[in-house]
């Protein structure tokens, strides 16, 4: 799948441009190949329910982006100092990229090898190319000893709580999870790229359950999210089950997309794939955090459970499912979804700028939970005007799909903003004179 999609790209590059921008374009796609194959290769492994792959890929890119930074892209390096302007910058990448890729999934040596060697193939041999291995080593030893010890595997301990209005309580028969277990309490120790701290963005917390504002998100939940819900337009289900795609998969697609057709340089494409993968694992980071902060229930508990809730306003149904009928096992407040996708599209905010109309593709998604198998998504693609208005979008589709309230939402997008300009505002900017 991956081979073929680099293939036709370099066609489609090669017969919409002149001979340089083709060349160009075509070093850019050494960014992508190895965005696509590491992230190919993440999913087939855990199906992205761990940090490892979107923190492999934004080391990998990272790694690519200090070698290209060495060798004078004009960008500020994250890692490693140092001045080589006689490497090869494409030999620099691939072997940053290769080493990088390969200290996390050693088993895909072959595949790693072929993909190295195809682009050393294309520098002339010389000291220039010899520079450009060493270089791209160096990248990728500086930025994984930076990266050791980051937690992202950790473990935490979680303490149950007795069962009251809003706290967070266990539906391992609508997760599918083993009763007892909880998902993700290590997400929120681990240390981002940017974050200061897990806790560096803390969220207001969650309105009180007797107040207007959730009995209004507990009432709209309850009738758009609904299994096969009849207050639901075709448009809202369509956005509920295409933007279930995580976001290591869908903004990385995204963004290779969008590579090839403004036509990036190398050193371009690498920044832009370091800080989204970058600004969707400080999503992660930050999101659980707050989760954990506040161990607030989801639509499933409080619809079912309402009649003890304390809220006349609001009325139980013992029955209720959500559209895709599943939750995943970890508290609701804010959504770890939005956030990832509002700190995603930060990264292509400060390359494209918002006011930037694209087309997005979600070719399949999950049927209910991880693991449940795949559904066509008809049609695969939708429009959006900005990278701000996809990024609402993304955190509506979560009520759409009953798994969370609007304000876990809306809190959500808005974090994932400031995850996403923190790491723009701190890292890979341009150097002094450039």
């Amino acid at each position: 799948m991956t081979r073929n999609w680099i293939r036709w790209l370099y066609l489609l590059l090669a017969a919409s441009v002149g001979p340089y921008e083709a060349a160009q374009a075509n070093d850019a796609l050494l960014a992508s190949e190895w965005n696509a194959t590491v992230l190919e290769v993440a999913e087939a492994e855990d199906g992205f329910m761990t940090l490892k792959g979107v923190r492999t890929a934004a080391m990998l890119h990272l790694a690519m982006h200090d070698a290209l930074s060495a060798a004078g892209s004009g960008y500020d390096a994250f890692a490693l100092d140092r001045h080589a302007p006689n490497a090869a910058p494409v030999a620099a990448a691939a072997e940053a990229a290769f080493r990088v890729a390969l200290s996390q999934y050693p088993d895909e040596q072959p595949r790693f090898t072929a993909i190295r060697n195809r682009w050393l193939e294309r520098v002339d041999a010389g000291n220039a190319r010899e520079q450009g291995i060493a270089l791209g080593g160096a990248a990728a030893t500086a930025i994984l000893e930076a990266r050791q010890e980051d937690g992202w595997d950790g473990e935490a301990e979680y303490a149950w709580h007795p069962m009251a209005p809003g706290v967070y309580a266990e539906f391992h028969e609508h997760s599918g999870t083993p009763q007892g277990f909880i998902f993700g309490a290590g997400w929120a120790a681990a240390r981002g790229f940017a974050l200061e701290r897990p806790g560096q963005f803390r969220v207001p917390p969650p309105p009180p359950i007797d107040s207007a504002e959730y009995t209004r998100a507990f009432n709209e939940v309850k009738a758009l999210g609904r299994f096969q819900s009849m207050a639901r337009t075709p448009d809202q289900t369509h956005i509920a089950l295409w933007w279930k795609d995580f976001a290591e998969s869908s903004h990385n697609r995204l963004a290779r997309d969008l590579i090839a057709r403004e036509r990036l340089a190398l050193k371009d494409s690498v920044r832009l794939l370091a800080l989204l993968n970058m600004s969707v694992f400080d999503a992660y980071v930050s999101s659980f955090d707050n989760k954990f902060h506040y161990n607030h229930w989801r639509p499933y508990t409080a619809i079912r459970w309402a009649a003890n809730d304390g809220n006349p306003e609001t009325h139980a149904e013992e029955t209720w499912t959500n559209t895709h009928r599943h939750t995943y096992a970890f508290p609701s407040y804010p959504s770890a979804h939005g956030t990832a996708c509002a700190a995603a599209m930060a990264a292509l905010i400060d390359v494209f700028g918002d006011d930037y109309a694209f087309s997005m593709q979600t070719p399949h998604v999950d049927v209910a939970g991880p693991f449940s198998g795949k559904i066509d998504m008809q049609p695969p693609s939708r429009e959006f005007e900005s990278f701000s208005a996809a990024a609402k979008q993304c955190g509506d589709s979560r009520i759409y799909l009953g798994i969370h309230f609007r304000y876990d939402s809306e809190e959500g997008v808005r974090l994932g903003e400031a995850v996403g300009s923190n790491v723009v505002g701190r890292y890979l900017g341009r150097s002094v004179g450039n």
